[in-house]
């Protein structure tokens, strides 16, 4: 199933570090993006994170928003280095008949680095819980990539029937076309007062038929109705393919435009441009 690359998707869980959420938002890009913000807790885990993404994501700029709301009994931990409190009593002693009008309040003396001794954070479960998070948001980004990629489908199958029908139209009109091309011809060579070669004659005729010849234009357009179909129906990423075939599309109705003998062949040129020209911005969302 092919996949847009416009998504958002998240996941949220209490865990016993605290609320963790994850967002993931993408738009496109032509290549693979990724754009993380992740809380200090967490920057070790940004690595991973990649490596995640990279191996399931093929394109798009993707908005990875981490966030951890700690608990609030880790955060109200109030454990203390003793043994560092009796050396800066021992200095404040000393130090008070020298500075008497010295004076340390409570918050100050708690704010002095290594007073207020922090939990041990367990890294490693940390990052297991990110990481089954993670998984849970990628599911449900993905699941929404492949809902509109999905209904872009829909929609480009719908523009690859409305061009099988103008080429088909056209290939029904041909004969009609050139037997007025023929006979417009002979008026032309009619109007001659001058005797010619009827072999030249002839030659030329082919000529002009040839020049006005898009057999070869139709069957190609069909080849590129049937190759875009298969893509359409693959798993893989097939944006970048899609758009190479929007332009082989647009030089092909560009030709047929340009040997139009009919006016009915010029309007279905104009429509098949129409047609792939929706089909092109569409296909820019694709990955």
């Amino acid at each position: 199933m092919i996949r847009s690359m416009t998504a958002f998707a998240g996941a949220e869980s209490e865990t016993e570090f605290g609320n963790l959420s994850i967002e993931l938002r993408s738009v496109n890009h032509r290549y693979l993006e990724l754009s993380p913000r992740l809380p200090d807790d967490l920057r070790s885990f940004e690595p991973q994170l990649r490596e995640t993404l990279t191996a399931r994501l093929s394109r798009g700029k993707v908005d990875v928003n981490i966030r951890l709301k700690s608990a609030a009994t880790r955060s109200a931990s109030l454990d203390l280095d003793e043994a560092l409190l009796d050396r800066l009593a021992e200095k404040a002693r000393v130090l008070g008949s020298r500075f008497p009008a010295m004076n340390v309040d409570f918050t100050s003396l708690l704010n002095w680095p290594g007073v207020l001794c922090e939990p041990s954070a367990d890294t490693e479960g940390l990052h297991a819980a990110a990481a089954n998070l993670l998984e849970q948001a990628l599911a449900a980004f993905i699941a929404a990539r492949e809902r509109e990629g999905e209904r872009l489908a829909g929609f480009l199958n719908d523009r690859l029937k409305g061009i099988e029908e103008i080429v088909s139209s056209v290939r029904e009109h041909l004969p009609e076309v050139r037997k007025a091309a023929r006979a417009r011809l002979d008026q032309r060579l009619a109007e001659i007062k001058q005797p010619v070669d009827p072999g030249r004659i002839e030659q030329e005729i082919v000529l002009q038929l040839q020049r006005m010849d898009v057999d070869e234009e139709l069957d190609r357009l069909a080849s590129h109705i049937a190759e875009a179909r298969q893509s359409l129906d693959t798993s893989e990423a097939v944006g970048r393919r899609l758009d190479f075939l929007m332009q082989e599309f647009n030089r092909e109705a560009n030709t047929l435009g340009s040997k139009a003998a009919d006016p009915r062949t010029t309007k279905a040129a104009v429509e098949l441009k129409v047609l792939i020209e929706q089909m092109r911005e569409q296909v820019q969302n694709l990955e």
